[in-house]
């Protein structure tokens, strides 16, 4: 392969795996810190990895490493990050996409972390069931299980949020 062209591989997935902790609460600079450390290991492993599990492990290795972090804080800090949206041409569009992705937010920090994980990594990152079951360690089935019943929390607790509750989100969001 092309020096290069691994480089940006590289590169685009070490990336992806920034946005994936950032997401899952991580401060932007321990997360970088994680990715760096993810990085050296990859390299130092690179040549008893399969390529085929290549991301997996990258995954694997970074969520370990946060874990790690956060047994020895003791607390895991989940604060909720905002997101950028380019290219929006309606002012009134941007303000709605960004109060209902609020309100995502918000009730996916209600959720408990594995089932918080589960979502990101079925909808955000597109991940197959096979994937994240070997990313978590768990069963394919367990999986599918598991984020029936996160989709399911994640509906009722959406379905809850009263009008006047979203608002108090949104203001204790904007502080």
């Amino acid at each position: 392969m092309d020096v290069s062209l691994m480089q940006e591989l590289i590169k685009e997935k070490m990336n992806q795996l920034l946005r994936y902790l950032i997401r899952m609460g991580v401060q932007p600079q321990e997360a970088e810190d994680i990715v760096q450390d993810t990085l050296y290991k990859a390299l130092l492993y690179i040549d008893s990895i399969q390529a085929d599990k290549f991301s997996a492990w990258l995954y694997k290795v970074a969520i370990n490493n946060y874990y790690d972090i956060c047994r020895k804080r003791k607390a895991i800090h989940l604060p909720i990050d905002s997101i950028v949206v380019e290219d929006e041409e309606e002012p009134e569009g941007l303000l709605l996409q960004k109060e209902r992705r609020e309100e995502i937010e918000a009730v996916l920090q209600q959720l408990s972390p594995l089932h918080r994980q589960l979502l990101m990594m079925k909808y955000e990152l597109d991940f197959s069931y096979k994937e994240i079951a070997e990313l978590v360690a768990m069963k394919e089935a367990s999986v599918k299980t598991n984020l029936f019943r996160a989709r399911k929390q994640f509906q009722k607790q959406y379905g809850n949020l009263a009008p006047e509750q979203k608002l108090r989100e949104r203001r204790k969001h904007n502080e």
